[in-house]
């Protein structure tokens, strides 16, 4: 597929095939003013000292990803299968369910936290 990227007012034509991508041509056409801007990438949220996991039931990541939301909070009861948080790892987004009956003791996320596997997110 061939595509024009805009970059600092030229337009860069780019011929990307499933493992490569070759660069075309360059036009030194000024690029519209009503071209799309990118907006900068969003930045990690800072890292968070360790946190003392709690006896209990642990619902860890099954993959890294962005902590879009937490539906629960400490306290709370849940029924197997009621939804803790989202999970989005590549640009989909996983419910994370509870796995059994329970009071939540602790959540150890909260929404923007980026997550790797296998990092407790909610203890029951």
């Amino acid at each position: 597929m061939k595509y024009v990227v805009s970059l600092n007012n030229k337009n860069y034509e780019v011929d990307v095939e499933e493992r490569s991508a070759v660069l075309v041509g360059v036009n030194d056409v000024p690029v519209a003013t009503s071209a799309p801007v990118l907006a900068p990438a969003p930045t990690a949220a800072p890292a968070q000292a360790p946190v003392a996991v709690g006896s209990g039931t642990s619902i860890t990541a099954p993959m890294p990803g962005n902590i879009l939301s937490v539906s629960v909070s400490a306290g709370q009861s849940v029924k197997q299968g009621d939804l803790l948080l989202i999970l989005e790892a590549m640009k989909m987004e996983n419910e994370i369910m509870a796995p059994v009956d329970g009071v939540v003791k602790q959540v150890l996320v909260s929404k923007g936290n980026v997550v790797n596997t296998d990092d407790v997110l909610v203890v029951l």
